[in-house]
Formats: structure tokens, sequence, C-alpha cells
């Protein structure tokens, strides 16, 4: 694996140190895919990068394979895969697809059908679908299963939990949150500003605040836009019931949170809790890791992790956030098989083992229900629970423009630069303005009182 002499050094005491443990006879049970073509995988430097940089590297040894990671920041990641699937070939063989853009690769055509590398290739049982998003069904403009060709395998499926300091409940005898209410009453008993505060999450304009807003939304039975699996795209997004969701969401972030919490990104989110200066954070699970490791945190071992909160009376809200690995349809034939080879492994259940022993996230139900009942992994109880709650959202092809627009106003709004009302009737305005440029069958609901 090819990553940079400093972080090989590292890397090949990482891997010695973390499958030292693995029972020779898993790893006699490894998937043998024979000698391959080195590949070259463009991956992201998120939370549970790690987990998959160990994985990789047991791969080659296992293999024989090569592997050299191409590790870019979030910001840069569509960029690049953007010109790998536009230019003359690829300089990557898996490119790693956040969900919200998915639909641009899988419209334009630009990624290799699995089944066409290998025929006989589908998603294993026990691999979770994530919401079906990787497949993709061309007559209906939608990704779902039914009709649907398999575009990629998931490398994660990501969702938030809420991360919570397990310690400082006991001490003042408060039970798990499982609502707002509770969130917002265990901040009031728990807060002690600077040294403490009660609640985080990413409040940062842009993609930060469009996810991490999304649980609340999803929780008020808010949307974004009616029903786009069914062509139906009149903006909803300045419903009164997002604007409950906007609310709640300004109003435990303002209370509980730091004072700059509209600048919060997930790093400063995962600082803020691995250092002991929060009591509560709504975070992605992939970077749980980053809370567990002594050598990171000051909390390890004293965090656990539960489902999102609801609002009182109704389900938690959970959005999928998860990524993609495809391989370009511009790569020669040997490249993609070694791609698949690559892919089979990693999903195998003795892989995706050591993917969780490395800090990786699993993708498998049968591994997170049999390593939750480990004390060390007991966290995967929640983590799978959201699983089954999960949604996606964004699953059209003006995804990222949504976004973006989102990810402005609601800044706005928890800034106090403009009301609840006004951002969302603005959000709503400019959707609506996308989707009728794209021709989508569009509307919009009358705006909310400001």
């Amino acid at each position: 694996m090819r990553i940079g002499r400093f972080k090989r050094s590292l890397l090949s005491a990482a891997i010695f140190a973390v499958f030292a443990a693995v029972p020779a006879q898993a790893q006699d049970s490894f998937l043998d895919v024979g000698q391959q073509e080195p590949i070259t995988i463009l991956i992201n430097s998120s939370p549970w990068y790690a987990g998959f940089e160990a994985v990789v590297g047991l791969y080659e040894e296992q293999t024989g394979n090569q592997v050299e990671l191409d590790v870019t920041p979030f910001g840069g990641m569509l960029e690049k895969a953007r010109n790998a699937v536009r230019g003359a070939q690829s300089p990557q063989d898996i490119l790693n697809i956040d969900a919200a853009w998915t639909i641009e690769f899988y419209e334009g055509g630009f990624l290799k059908p699995l089944a066409e590398i290998e025929p006989s290739f589908e998603l294993p049982e026990n691999v979770y679908t994530c919401g079906d998003s990787y497949y993709w069904n061309e007559e209906k403009r939608w990704r779902t299963s039914e009709g649907g060709v398999l575009l990629a395998v998931p490398p994660n499926c990501n969702t938030h939990v809420l991360v919570y300091r397990k310690d400082l409940f006991d001490q003042a005898a408060l039970s798990e949150p499982k609502t707002y209410e509770d969130v917002l009453q265990a901040c009031e008993t728990l807060q002690d500003e600077p040294r403490l505060y009660g609640f985080v999450t990413r409040g940062e304009r842009g993609n930060g605040i469009r996810f991490d807003w999304m649980p609340f939304m999803l929780g008020y039975d808010a949307s974004i836009v009616a029903d786009p699996e069914n062509g139906d795209y009149t903006v909803t997004i300045n419903s009164p019931e997002a604007k409950q969701a906007l609310d709640k969401f300004i109003e435990i972030m303002t209370t509980c949170g730091p004072d700059n919490i509209a600048a919060i990104g997930q790093a400063d989110m995962i600082q803020l809790m691995a250092a002991g200066k929060v009591a509560m954070a709504q975070s992605v699970i992939a970077a749980w890791s980053n809370f567990q490791d002594p050598t990171k945190s000051a909390v390890a071992g004293k965090v656990a992790a539960a489902v999102n909160p609801a609002p009182e009376g109704k389900d938690p809200g959970v959005v999928m956030g998860n990524w993609h690995f495809a391989v370009p349809n511009n790569i020669p034939e040997a490249r993609q098989k070694a791609a698949l080879a690559f892919m089979k492994w990693f999903l195998t259940k003795e892989a995706q083992t050591a993917y969780a022993e490395a800090g990786g996230i699993p993708v498998r139900s049968d591994v997170l229900t049999e390593l939750s009942s480990q004390p060390e992994y007991a966290w995967m109880k929640a983590y799978n629970e959201s699983m089954q709650k999960a949604q996606q959202v964004l699953g059209y092809a003006e995804g990222a423009e949504v976004e973006q627009v989102i990810g402005l106003r609601l800044n706005q709004a928890l800034i106090g630069e403009m009301s609840s009302a006004a951002a969302l009737n603005a959000a709503a305005r400019e959707i609506h303005a996308i989707f009728q440029r794209t021709g989508r069958n569009t509307g919009m609901l009358e705006p909310l009182p400001e």
C-alpha cells in the first residue's frame, strides 16, 4: 500500500498490533481472490479512515495484491471523482462517492455495473443495502433494488447516534436520553460552561449543518420535497413541521453548545467530546473509535452510544450518510476485475470482523450482532437499531445543489441572521427554482409567517 513513508511506518506497526490478535482460523478462512492488477482507491480522510487503512494492509498481506490509497479531504472528493470519470482513463480503480453525489454518476453512465464485471456478483445476504442506494433504476431515475442495477458496494452505512458521557449520567442519576426534552434536561443538570457543555453537533455552513439537522427534520415528520420517488417534487421544506424541527435544533444548540456552535465542524465536535468538554454529542458512528482510543481521548471507557433522541411522542429521526465504492467505466477490464476482487474480499464476514477490530464500522448485520455482545463493542447495538430506522434523503440528481441551499440557510438561522421561518422560506424558493430549471414536476407550500 503506497501512502507516504511516515504513514507506512506507522501503518506497519498498527497492522501488526491490530491483527496479531486475529484468530488463525479466521485468517485461514479469508477469501482467496487470486493474483490481481495493482489498484488505486480514492478514499476520504474521514473519521473511519484509520480502520479502513488497516484492513487494506491486511488485504495486501493475505493476497499479495497491491493497493494505493489516494487519501483526500472531504471537500476535494467530488472534484477528483468527477475528473476521474470524465478523463480518457481514470487514475483510480475504486471511487468512494458520497450518497448525495451518486445520482450524477449513476445517471451519467460513468460507472461499471458490477454484474458486467462478474455476472454472478451480488451483495452478500448480510450486507446492508443502506436504503438501496447502491442500485440504480434508470427508467424510474431512483435508487432502488426493484428493477435497479447494482453500481456500488458499501464501505460504511454511516448514521448518527447520540454519544453521551455514561459516567456523568450515572453520577447524576440520569437515564439514557430518549427525547429532545431529555437532552435539554440533562443539559441543564450537567452543563458547567466553559468547563463542560451539554450538547454539540455540527453547525458549520454546508454539508455539516445540513446533515446534522436531518435527524431533527425526520423526527418531526418533515421533508425536503413531497414524494420524489414517485415524481412529486413539491417543495415542503418550509412546512410547520420543518419549522418545529429547526426551532428545536436552534434551541438545543444555543442553550447547550459553545458560543461558536455555528462554526463547529466534524473535527471540532470530535475534539470537544474526546477532550471531555461536552456531555452529549450527536455524532456519526464513524467517529466512535476516536472517543474510545485512550491515546486520543480523555473519555475512553466513559462514553456510551444510544439511538438518536426523538420529539415527544414520535420516533427518532435517523438519516443515512453512507459512502459508495464504485468502479469507473474508463479503466481496462483487468483493473475492473481487480477492483471487484478487493470489494468481494472486503465484504466477507472475516474481513468485516477484522475491519471492526481495527476501528472500522462494519456493514454486515451478522458481524454487528455477534460483536455487540462483547462489552467493547456494545455501541454496535445502538448502531444496528439505528440502521433499521435510517432513511435516505437527497436521492435525486439535484441533491448536491439542494444541499448547498439548505446548508447556507440553516446556518443563517442558527447565527440569528434570519428567523427560522425566513430561512426555510428562502430555502424553499431556491430549491423550487432548481427543480423548475431541471424540469421536475414541482410546486411550493404557502410561505411560513415571518
